[in-house]
C-alpha cells in the first residue's frame, strides 16, 4: 500500500464555512484518518495550501491544524504546477472569476454554492470549465446529512407511495447584532455585497428538491426584508438591503407540490433548525438534520375537528423513529472524500457545476418571481 499526495488550494477558509466545515470537519479530519482509501488499496492523502487575505490569521489557522502550507498570494499558489485542485469558499461574487482563473491554470475545481450570483455567469463558468477538461464540483452539502439519507431509503423503498407534497421549514433567529452579537456575517444581508436568503438558501433547495422528490416545473416565491436595522461585526449599525425571509410554493412534473419557508427572522419551535416534511399516500415522515420519523397509513390516527374542547391527544407521540443502522460521516466531508476520489480515480460524481447551475436558475427565478408576483416557469437547462 503506498500513499499518493494531491495538492489541494484551499481559497475562503478564514470564514465560518470555509473554517469549519471544509477545512477543520473535512481536509484536516481525512489527513488525521490518514487519507482516502482508493481501489487499488492506496491511500489518498490531500496535501492543502490555505489562501486569505489576512496573514496573520492564515497563518494562526495552518498552525493550529497542522497544515505546512499557507499564503496570501493565490496568484502563485494557482502557478504551482503540483497542487491539482482550486477550492474556494471565499465571495460569491468574486467566484465565478477565480474559478475561470483556476481553470485556466488547469486547475481541477470545487467550489462551495452559490457558484454565481446569475445564471449566465454559472453556465459561462460550467461550459468553461467543461471545454477545457478538468473536473468540477460544486458542495451539496445537505444530500448526505443523516435525516436526508434516511428519507431518501424511504423514497427508494416505496414507503410513501405517490407522494403528495413536500414542506422544507428553514430558519431561526439571527440577533440584529445591536444588544446581542450577529450569528451570521454582515454582508449577508446587504444586496451590494451578494447577501440574501433567496441567493444563499434557494441554491440548496434546488438539489434537495431535484435529488428527492421530482423536477420543478414551476414556482412562486416572495421575499421580505423583515428587519432594515442590522449592526456589523464593528458595532455600526447599518441598513439591511437583502431579503432575510423567503416563502416559495413548487410544482413537480410527477404533481407534486414543495413549500418551502426559509427564514432568519423566526425562532424555532420544531425539531431542528430545518425539517423535511412529507406526505404520501401510503405514509408521511418528518427528518430533520439527524433523525427521521415516520407514520405509516396503518399507524395513522383518526383527528377530529373540534374547536370547543382543548386539544388532549399529543400527535408527536403517534411518529416511529427510523433507526441509525450504521454511521454517517460529516456530510460535507462525505463529499470531499467522493470528489478526491473523482480526481484521483475518475470515481463518479455528478454534481457538476453544470448541476449547480440549476441552483443559481432557481434562486435567480425565485428573485423574479417576487418582482413579478407571479408564478414562473422552471425551464431545463442546456446540456
Amino acid at each position: 500500500m503506498a500513499t499518493r499526495r494531491i495538492g489541494v488550494i484551499m481559497n475562503g477558509v478564514t470564514g465560518r464555512m470555509g473554517m469549519n466545515q471544509h477545512l477543520i470537519r473535512s481536509i484536516a479530519a481525512i489527513r488525521q484518518e490518514g487519507g482516502v482509501a482508493l481501489a487499488n488499496g492506496d491511500r489518498l492523502m490531500p496535501d492543502p495550501i490555505l489562501v486569505g487575505r489576512n496573514a496573520d490569521k492564515i497563518e494562526a489557522l495552518a498552525k493550529k491544524w497542522n497544515v505546512d502550507r499557507w499564503t496570501t498570494d493565490l496568484d502563485a499558489a494557482l502557478a504551482d504546477p503540483k497542487d491539482e485542485i482550486f477550492f474556494d469558499a471565499a465571495s460569491t461574487q468574486l467566484r465565478a472569476g477565480l474559478i475561470k482563473k483556476a481553470v485556466a491554470a488547469g486547475k481541477h475545481v470545487y467550489t462551495e454554492k452559490p457558484i454565481a450570483e446569475t445564471l449566465a455567469d454559472a453556465l459561462d463558468i460550467a461550459r468553461t470549465a467543461e471545454a477545457a477538461g478538468v473536473k468540477n464540483g460544486a458542495v451539496q452539502d445537505k444530500l448526505w446529512l443523516p435525516g436526508l439519507l434516511k428519507l431518501k431509503k424511504l423514497i427508494d423503498g416505496g414507503f410513501f407511495g405517490r407522494i403528495l407534497s413536500a414542506r422544507i421549514d428553514f430558519g431561526y433567529w439571527v440577533f440584529e447584532g445591536d444588544w446581542v452579537t450577529a450569528q451570521r456575517p454582515s454582508w449577508n444581508y446587504r444586496k451590494q455585497d451578494g447577501g440574501g436568503i433567496i441567493l444563499d438558501m434557494m441554491c440548496h433547495w434546488r438539489y434537495v428538491v431535484d435529488n428527492l422528490f421530482g423536477n420543478p416545473t414551476s414556482l412562486t416565491c416572495l421575499g421580505v426584508t423583515h428587519i432594515p436595522d442590522r449592526w456589523d461585526e464593528k458595532g455600526e449599525r447599518y441598513d439591511a438591503t437583502a431579503d432575510d425571509a423567503a416563502y416559495a410554493i413548487v410544482t413537480l412534473d410527477n404533481g407534486a407540490v414543495v413549500q418551502i419557508n426559509s427564514s432568519w427572522c423566526t425562532r424555532v419551535r420544531r425539531d431542528d433548525l430545518v425539517t423535511f416534511h412529507v406526505d404520501g399516500t401510503l405514509g408521511s415522515a418528518v427528518a430533520t438534520l439527524t433523525d427521521c420519523r415516520i407514520q405509516p397509513r396503518a399507524a395513522t390516527p383518526k383527528p377530529v375537528w373540534n374547536p370547543d374542547q382543548k386539544q388532549t391527544h399529543d400527535f408527536f407521540d403517534d411518529w416511529q423513529l427510523v433507526p441509525d443502522r450504521e454511521p454517517m460521516e460529516n456530510a460535507f466531508k462525505a463529499q470531499w472524500v467522493l470528489f478526491l476520489k473523482h480526481v484521483a480515480e475518475d470515481g463518479p460524481f455528478p454534481w457538476t457545476l453544470r448541476e449547480a447551475a440549476k441552483g443559481v436558475q432557481f434562486a435567480e427565478l425565485a428573485l423574479q418571481s417576487w418582482a413579478e408576483r407571479r408564478f414562473v416557469d422552471v425551464p431545463k437547462l442546456e446540456g
